[in-house]
């Protein structure tokens, strides 16, 4: 077939029965922001990728928006499955109390994919989100098919020890991108490389921005995380009462949520297996974008 008649021919597959030019797919950057209201609280949400597959929602990182996932991650994982990025009550575009309680938050985790008619998900929680999307498998465990773990702890787990962590993450200003390397990404060259280019892709979103965190948030989230750590007895008893496929993820020494948390998941999740990235940090999902991608579309699969 001759250029022009081929592209003469995609043309014309791109117009649709009524005769409009169908719009192009909806990617991290383009999502517009949506709304579903459950239990008086309207849940800002943003859905993209394949029309086909078990749906995964991602809840974020302390004091995080939808605004604060790697489109590297996200957009690759909508290459294959139904994506939402999501805010918990009170965050970001989200209306309500933020609760103190991860318990609390994966009630409403479950709350808004009852809302949007998801009967079965799978879920990434990624550091704080990650202890929530522990709670939604123990406490909605009909919901939950499979689970990823990244930079997270499972509840009575060890704490950093950093000066610096704290300082930063309870502020009311939000991290610099020095600070953001310094907290997600190792001190080695070539993570430091990895920071900075995931700061130019997190911020290549221009439109329909998310809300930053209030103070009011982020004091509800550090009371919630400050019950979680408290110290348990050491068995992670509960640990052993999640049934779904657990992937953990994590780098070699993150000093936001410590690394051998991650050992401890993996060691009491019956069906957990364990992902360690070398010379990363907190962020290494973001450092190892797409071999993280790989990984955990071979796993959802």
């Amino acid at each position: 077939m001759h250029l022009f008649q081929r592209l003469a021919l995609g043309a014309v597959l791109a117009i649709s029965v009524s005769g409009a030019i169908a719009a192009p797919a909806a990617t991290h950057n383009s999502a517009p922001n949506q709304f579903v209201e459950a239990d008086g609280v309207r849940y800002a949400y943003r859905q993209f990728g394949a029309q086909t597959g078990v749906p995964v929602i991602l809840l974020q990182h302390f004091r995080g928006n939808m605004d604060y996932w790697d489109p590297a991650v996200t957009d690759g994982l909508a290459q294959q499955r139904p994506v939402y990025l999501f805010d918990n009550a009170g965050v970001g575009l989200s209306s309500g109390e933020t609760p103190d309680s991860f318990e609390a938050m994966a009630d409403h985790v479950a709350a808004f994919a009852r809302a949007r008619g998801l009967t079965q998900v799978d879920v990434l929680g990624f550091s704080i989100g990650g202890m929530v999307a522990q709670e939604v498998a123990l406490r909605h465990p009909q919901l939950v098919r499979r689970l990823i773990l990244a930079g997270t702890s499972p509840r009575g787990g060890v704490s950093g020890h950093d000066p610096r962590v704290p300082g930063i993450a309870l502020r009311e200003s939000i991290a610099t991108q020095e600070e953001t390397a310094y907290l997600f990404f190792d001190p080695a060259p070539a993570s430091q490389q990895a920071a900075r280019e995931f700061w130019e892709r997190r911020h290549q979103r221009t439109e329909g921005l998310d809300k930053l965190s209030s103070m009011k948030v982020i004091a509800a989230q550090g009371a919630a995380l400050g019950k979680w750590s408290a110290p348990g007895d050491g068995t992670f008893s509960q640990l052993s009462q999640i049934t779904q496929p657990t992937l953990v993820v994590n780098g070699s020494k993150d000093v936001m949520v410590p690394t051998e948390n991650s050992y401890t998941l993996q060691q009491h999740i019956p069906k957990a297996k364990l992902l360690i990235y070398p010379s990363s940090g907190h962020g290494a999902l973001f450092q190892y974008a797409n071999d993280f991608v790989q990984q955990t579309n071979a796993f959802l699969d």
